[in-house]
């Protein structure tokens, strides 16, 4: 049963992830877009910007599927879930559990939570520059920032959007040297010096110093420079550790829906953000979001058009990349937002089904993480019935590989 605050957040804000997509041509047996998280933009090239190796992977990736999967049902499960208003984005949970922010838009969305089943909303702060995507929270609980779909981030006070104090947005940071921008991602380094934010249209992640923000230095004066990616970045996630960056680019190139796995340097990157690539892999179709576990040694993510989740070796990543996927999950239908609980043992995945995939519904899936590394049966799904607030498990799950 999962009826957790945190996990209520989970069903809040993970399913509805996502804007209108752009298109782009889709593999043979496809009939969905495939690359895009929230606007319209072309993707260009990026010969000039990709000049990291890319290691190759022996173990085999999966292709862009449209294929419904076909396994036994697990049990039933609860979960209690919050109509918010607006299109829920992204969902960060304080240190101490007693707060949450939801990006609803224009608006970041305040929380309480306690000892109801679900937070309670109790304030929405507007932000008028742009809207509000993925957030990352410092871990003293000073800022939040909340990517902008520009080129760069929205700066709150955290304090003050928990307890409604006047001027909770502090303002917003700005990448420099005319980049197209699509804000999407925000992460905030463990140190709280440093936040990185993925900037989709410009293939680029850009880093900024919160030490500058702390001495009234907004806008383009705390931008440090930008990280070179591939086509759309997009997924953000460090080490619990702080040394190393992971970062999501839904594709290669132009041509190919393939997308990679990239692990950057951050140390570097807070001094030399263009060369601060250490290894890049390929990741299946369409990966958009990356979690790692407790302890930094699996890195997992989310290939979208490959309805499925990959388990990394974080180590290997680096030292071998060709042996460093460690399990494939066939999951739902577009995942996209994923989240670790019960201590690292489940994960919880949204199934988005984000472009209407017919007789395809959103969902959420459960994976087993021990299972999974394990590859033995490893996840169900679970689909909300009728207008009931729970969600009832559907006859889907499968062996990992």
């Amino acid at each position: 049963m999962i009826r957790a605050a945190t996990c209520g957040l989970v069903a809040l804000a993970v399913l509805a992830s996502g804007c209108s997509a752009r298109s782009a041509a889709s593999p043979a047996g496809s009939q969905r877009p495939v690359t895009g998280s929230h606007g319209s933009a072309s993707h260009g090239s990026a010969s000039q910007r990709n000049t990291s190796p890319v290691g190759v992977t022996t173990r085999s990736l999966p292709g862009c599927t449209t294929a419904v999967q076909q396994a036994r049902s697990l049990a039933a499960a609860d979960v209690a879930v919050e109509k918010v208003p607006g299109r829920p984005f992204g969902v960060t949970v304080t240190a101490n559990g007693r707060w949450a922010f939801v990006s609803l838009g224009p608006t970041v969305g305040v929380f309480r939570i306690g000892s109801s089943a679900l937070p309670v909303l109790v304030r929405r702060i507007q932000e008028s520059a742009g809207v509000m995507l993925g957030n990352g929270l410092s871990p003293d609980n000073r800022y939040l920032l909340a990517a902008n779909g520009g080129t760069g981030a929205a700066v709150l006070s955290a304090p003050l959007a928990e307890h409604g104090g006047q001027g909770a947005i502090l303002g917003t940071l700005s990448a420099r040297g005319g980049s197209p921008g699509g804000a999407i991602e925000a992460a905030v380094s463990p140190d709280g010096r440093y936040a990185f934010v993925s900037l989709e249209y410009a293939f680029e992640i850009a880093v900024f110093s919160l030490r500058r923000v702390q001495s009234g230095g907004v806008g383009q004066a705390a931008y440090v420079g930008s990280v070179p990616a591939q086509l759309a970045p997009v997924g953000l996630a460090l080490s619990p550790e702080g040394r190393w960056l992971y970062s999501t680019s839904e594709a290669e190139g132009p041509a190919t829906n393939v997308g990679s796995l990239t692990v950057i340097d951050v140390a570097k990157a807070e001094t030399d953000p263009a060369h601060s690539t250490v290894a890049r892999v390929p990741a299946g179709c369409n990966p958009v979001r990356v979690v790692t576990s407790a302890d930094g040694s699996v890195v997992w993510v989310t290939a979208r058009a490959s309805d499925a989740v990959l388990a990394f070796s974080a180590s290997k990543l680096r030292t071998d990349p060709a042996h460093a996927l460690l399990a494939d999950v066939r999951v739902g239908e577009l995942p996209v937002g994923l989240a670790l609980v019960r201590g690292g043992t489940r994960i919880v995945v949204a199934d988005s089904n984000r472009f209407g995939v017919g007789g395809q519904a959103a969902s959420l899936a459960i994976v087993d993480v021990p299972a999974a590394l394990a590859g033995r049966l490893c996840w169900a799904t679970f689909r909300r019935a009728g207008s009931r607030a729970r969600w009832r498990s559907s006859p889907m799950a499968r062996p990992c590989w």
